[in-house]
């Protein structure tokens, strides 16, 4: 269904705005349910999940609507998911700080450890992006490895997006509040872009799960 792309009489933004505060009050929310830490993986997970509806629906977003998803998807398997993205943040963090104590071989640790960080938040936001996500977040991790290698291109988008909102946040602190729902819309276009497709084993895999 065709989305219109000018203002009718009487409307005073067009759909364009329309979809972009859509998306800052999808990032606000995102980052309150974002708080309780452990439910981080969940709370991105269902942002690109409405901003999926929003897009291919014209469903209206709104702060009642994402907590009411967020509540129907949640489950132990998002608070594990968001243990182990802890532990593995607490991890990069424990080895920045190893390295900055002057670890021998620190210049060369440096950049390795910041490039697996990188890698990590990539793959993290291509499994939220996923549909896998709401039922497995072991299937999408992997589908989301996978296309973190085999779409570079899809990738570098996602890093360059995460760059970006660090720097926001960094320059400007409130506006972290903010920055998740632009990095769910970056993760849902890289998904639906044609570098995001899953491989055809877990493609089975999820079809005949869900028959």
């Amino acid at each position: 269904m065709p989305h219109a792309t000018t203002r009718e009489p009487g409307e005073l933004v067009g759909p364009r705005f329309a979809l972009f505060s859509d998306v800052l009050l999808l990032g606000l929310s995102t980052a309150i349910a974002c708080l309780p830490v452990l439910t981080a993986p969940a709370a991105m997970s269902t942002a690109c999940a409405v901003l999926e509806r929003r897009v291919r629906h014209d469903e209206t977003v709104t702060v009642t609507g994402y907590f009411r998803a967020l509540r129907a998807r949640l489950r132990t398997g998002d608070l594990l998911a968001g243990a182990a993205v802890v532990a593995g943040g607490a991890l990069v963090l424990f080895n920045a700080l190893v390295a900055g104590a002057g670890l021998p071989g620190a210049a060369v640790f440096r950049p390795a450890l910041l490039a697996a960080g990188a890698l990590l938040a990539v793959v993290l936001l291509r499994a939220c992006a996923r549909p896998e996500s709401a039922t497995s977040w072991r299937q999408a991790a992997r589908a989301a490895a996978y296309e973190t290698v085999r779409a570079p291109r899809g990738s570098v988008v996602l890093l360059l997006a995460v760059a970006t909102a660090a720097v926001c946040a960094w320059a400007y602190p409130p506006l972290a509040l903010l920055v998740p729902g632009p990095l769910a819309l970056a993760a849902r276009a890289v998904e639906h872009s044609g570098a995001g497709s899953a491989t055809p084993e877990l493609s089975r895999t999820t079809t005949e799960r869900h028959r």
